[in-house]
């Protein structure tokens, strides 16, 4: 009995406790967890890396430099992950066709196996956002009134209430959402294409993610209310109420000198 309570008080018995409590949480966790459907997309091919460079070496080293690290001007690409070029070369953005204070979105010059390709090459380059899975973008999975709310608690002071975009400063703009794909938007908040800010998953979670996308969506049918005065909200309808106004002033002053004469 001796030698046993002296085993329990060796010196070494609470590092052995607390690695077995270790490993003990870790197989609880791995076995209780439930199995995420939004896994990360499988890993690209060395073949797929290999053809994406030689794309990038043709279509990009120009600029972004051989090594993909820019310069003064021109942003590095090691670290921006997958998802920042597919949205930029998915969206015809990249390549650029002059310097300007934005890249316009314009048709893509690539197919989506280049443009795949071109992602796994640039994501090798260091970690960084991946392209979203399918589930990740679908809007029937996502709340719009939820993302109502976080759209217009984060994106609504550049792309309109509704997502019909509106001027910046310095010549830059925030587009219209309408036709952008629900992949490419969320992918623009991973990520922070031009002006916009990045909203990782600690400031938008792929949940919220989605249900702004879902709330985007809707945006994308027919105004209920009839006419859509250009979805700039009190702007357009201010005016239209003041031009009809003051229609119908001068049309009165008119029937009135009339019925004076």
């Amino acid at each position: 009995m001796k030698a046993l309570a002296a085993r329990r008080h060796d010196r070494r018995a609470p590092v052995v406790l607390l690695l077995l409590a270790l490993l003990l949480t870790g197989a609880l966790y791995a076995v209780l967890s439930p199995t995420s459907a939004d896994a990360a997309p499988a890993a690209a091919s060395a073949d797929q890396v290999e053809t994406g460079e030689k794309l990038f070496q043709a279509n990009c080293a120009t600029c972004h430099g051989p090594d993909a690290t820019g310069t003064d001007v021109v942003p590095s690409l090691v670290g921006v992950g997958a998802a920042a070029v597919d949205f930029q070369v998915g969206t015809g953005r990249m390549p650029m066709q002059a310097n300007g204070p934005q890249a316009p979105a314009k048709p893509a010059q690539f197919d989506e196996e280049q443009i795949a390709a071109l992602a796994a090459y640039v994501a090798a380059l260091g970690p960084g956002p991946a392209v979203p899975t399918a589930e990740q973008v679908d809007p029937a999975l996502g709340d719009p009134a939820n993302g109502m709310a976080l759209f217009r608690t984060n994106c609504s002071m550049c792309h309109n209430a509704v997502g019909a975009g509106g001027a910046l400063s310095q010549g830059k703009w925030a587009p219209n959402l309408w036709e952008t794909t629900p992949t490419h938007l969320y992918e623009a908040m991973a990520t922070g294409p031009q002006s916009m800010p990045v909203f990782n998953d600690a400031t938008l979670t792929p949940d919220e993610k989605r249900d702004i996308i879902a709330y985007v969506d809707l945006q994308r049918e027919s105004p209920p209310g009839g006419l859509d005065l250009g979805s700039l909200g009190p702007v357009s309808e201010g005016l239209w109420a003041w031009v009809i106004g003051m229609g119908l002033l001068i049309g009165a002053a008119v029937w009135i000198g009339a019925r004076s004469s």
